[in-house]
């Protein structure tokens, strides 16, 4: 095999393109190249983006998901900021009628790319149907609360009693007479202190002493809303 450009042998295997072909670079001149490369830009087949869509949800880095399914690095990190920047970030919830509605709410701690760049996340869930409702990453603040708050449907912030721990930023926020801070040891909030567990355990930014943490806070916030719409569309609700 030669170098298309300087025709040198010196040439050594240099990883591989989106499609699982070989590529080469030669030592002499640096060319990064393929052979016969009329047939590379194949288009990655739906079956492949499919399984992606799958993995992204098993505590797997892109590296990994890169080395299962084939496909490149550079291909795959484009591909996921894409879909993390095109993910809704309102909760895929089923149309409920005005009546009594139950919330459970509580805040994980996370990071991106160290750990002094905190950025919690607030979940509200129906206790009823298990669904996410609503919400938010961020600070630990009132102005998160807030951001919590306007993020559960309008039904929920007219009907629902929410139970939360005693963090302050709560009674700041949600009506005081459909709000009860309560302890651990009532069992009012295990359902959405449960929640941290699946989170933690299928999505790989978020799994303690791991190198896949964040480095973007889009693709952190992309990341909980790729699960959280999973999460809501595979519950049985009739």
């Amino acid at each position: 095999m030669k170098c298309p450009r300087c025709q040198s042998q010196a040439i050594v295997k240099n990883g591989s393109i989106n499609s699982g072909k070989q590529k080469y670079a030669c030592k002499d001149c640096g060319r990064q190249f393929v052979e016969n490369p009329q047939n590379t830009n194949q288009p990655i087949p739906q079956t492949t983006v499919e399984l992606i869509d799958k993995l992204l949800l098993e505590r797997l880095s892109l590296a990994a998901i890169g080395r299962v399914t084939g496909v490149s690095a550079s291909w795959l990190q484009r591909y996921v900021n894409k879909k993390y920047e095109n993910n809704p970030t309102r909760s895929p919830c089923k149309k409920k009628s005005k009546r009594r509605l139950t919330l459970q709410c509580d805040e994980m701690w996370s990071f991106v790319q160290n750990k002094k760049n905190k950025q919690w996340i607030w979940i509200a869930l129906d206790i009823e149907t298990r669904e996410i409702i609503g919400a938010y990453v961020g600070k630990r603040d009132e102005a998160a609360a807030q951001k919590l708050w306007k993020s559960l449907p309008p039904v929920y912030r007219q009907c629902a009693v929410s139970y939360t721990d005693f963090w302050q930023s709560y009674q700041s926020v949600f009506p005081s007479k459909r709000h009860h801070a309560v302890g651990k040891q009532t069992g009012l909030t295990n359902l959405v202190e449960r929640l941290n567990c699946p989170l933690r355990q299928r999505i790989s930014l978020l799994v303690r002493e791991m190198l896949s943490f964040s480095k973007k806070l889009e693709n952190h916030i992309g990341a909980i809303w790729h699960f959280i719409h999973h999460d809501n569309e595979s519950l049985d609700l009739g």
